[in-house]
């Protein structure tokens, strides 16, 4: 029997899911707050995003899509255009030529292996702004916003999860 227009609407939705939270996440991080300079060391929710979603479900956000909103976030914070890319694309990158590690692993394994991913990603993003600007961004920037970034990581993955488990779940 073939699936009706809105079962195939649903299923559509559905797998659409993991861009649009990455997208939300994004648009969080980039909220302005009372705290200065909370900016410059700003978790990067759209890597926790992306990590989760190359872990759990690869199947549903593509390098294209992650591209994108590399691309978007970028334009949007007021980045060298090119950081924001690379830094999702080499955590994409990551975890999808290690999936074999990944399968079946615990949280507090992928939460491990997330602290190197997310290294990764920040010396990638700090190395392309960097190049863009022909000039060296603080460290101690970078080491914060990866403190924070792996400190965020365990209440995104939380809710990306609770996301997973009640949406994504192929009806």
């Amino acid at each position: 029997m073939q699936p009706s227009f809105w079962q195939r609407m649903n299923g559509a939705s559905r797998h659409q899911l993991p861009l649009v939270l990455t997208l939300i996440l994004m648009l969080v991080s980039m909220v302005p707050t009372r705290l200065p300079d909370f900016m410059s060391i700003s978790p990067m929710l759209t890597v926790i995003s992306v990590y989760y979603w190359a872990v759990y479900r690869p199947d549903l956000m593509g390098y294209g899509s992650v591209f994108l909103i590399g691309v978007l976030e970028d334009l949007m914070a007021a980045t060298p255009l090119g950081a924001g890319p690379v830094s999702l694309l080499v955590t994409q990158g990551i975890v999808m030529s290690q999936a074999k590690f990944f399968r079946g692993k615990s949280f507090a394994v992928t939460w491990w292996a997330f602290l190197l991913v997310a290294a990764a990603a920040a010396v990638a993003k700090w190395m392309a702004v960097a190049l863009v600007q022909i000039s060296v961004p603080s460290g101690a920037a970078v080491l914060a916003t990866y403190g924070m970034t792996v400190a965020f990581y365990p209440v995104v993955a939380w809710i990306m999860a609770r996301f997973q488990l009640a949406i994504l779940r192929e009806v």
